[in-house]
């Protein structure tokens, strides 16, 4: 655990901490939380046909060593169609509710790098590990990146944000036990009332929800479904393989050559040559 002399030494300074919270201030008066899309409107979104994944996987022991994971999936059938994974140089620290800051522009190179090299397979949506409107200002990386690409994103969290209200205590818990099938969800409902996300249990092969919240150009209600009907597993696959592929380039990439590099060199005990 770093020392607090770290953390401190590692957190922004104040003034740019004012600079983030204007850029998410301007950015997110442009979120949609609206349906956009025609194939948004239909029951079995007919006319969708590509979903997206992303995803950023860290080297182990590194928190500025990272992959970043983008992946499109065809819809319904859920079959990579086109996968991008690039390793990257973090140098934003972590901060809470600041997140898209440190991460946000290395997704957005992914996107573009689709979008120029094969445009075809450009994701219809864009599922993201992360929180959308339910977020400490009502603007996380689900929102950053949906407003800066111009995709319909959702945000899809593992775990419960507790902001505004919302808390993992007995009665959230009590709730979760509740959720009997896949499928079954309970509104996240914020201090005044608000519906900020959902909780969704995504698959009957697991007791854990998801927690999703609308990023941009897309309703809650439609990215409830959506979500659900892209779960294979409690995650949503466009995430679960975008972390996947993530994981296992870091694993072939980086952590084969740092094994390579620790290897203690053999020397012949008849030339005394290297081996």
């Amino acid at each position: 655990m770093a020392t607090a002399t770290a953390v401190e030494a590692q957190r922004p300074e104040d003034e740019t901490l004012r600079c983030w919270e204007r850029d998410q201030a301007q950015l997110k008066a442009d979120v949609t939380e609206q349906d956009t899309e025609e194939w948004q409107r239909d029951p079995s979104f007919a006319g969708l046909e590509r979903v997206g994944g992303v995803d950023l996987s860290y080297v182990k022991g590194d928190d500025r060593s990272a992959c970043a994971s983008l992946v499109v999936l065809s819809y319904p059938d859920l079959e990579v169609l086109y996968e991008d994974c690039r390793m990257v140089v973090v140098r934003a620290p972590y901060v809470a509710g600041f997140l898209a800051f440190r991460e946000a522009p290395f997704l957005v190179e992914a996107v573009q790098r689709l979008e120029e090299h094969q445009p075809g397979l450009r994701p219809q949506v864009l599922l993201v590990d992360g929180n959308g409107i339910l977020h400490h200002r009502g603007f996380g990386i689900a929102c950053h990146l949906g407003v800066l690409t111009g995709l319909p994103c959702i945000g899809v969290a593992k775990n419960l944000l507790q902001v505004d209200g919302l808390a993992n205590d007995e009665l959230h818990k009590e709730q979760i036990r509740d959720l009997e099938a896949g499928g079954d969800t309970f509104p996240l409902l914020s201090t005044s009332g608000r519906i900020l996300g959902m909780a969704l249990r995504s698959s009957a092969k697991s007791t854990k929800p998801v927690y999703i919240s609308v990023g941009h150009k897309m309703s809650l209600q439609s990215a409830v479904r959506l979500v659900h009907s892209c779960c294979k597993y409690r995650v949503p696959e466009p995430i679960r393989q975008a972390d996947i592929r993530s994981r296992e380039y870091i694993r072939k990439h980086v952590e084969a050559t740092l094994t390579a590099l620790s290897q203690p060199v053999r020397v012949s005990e008849d030339t005394g040559s290297e081996q």
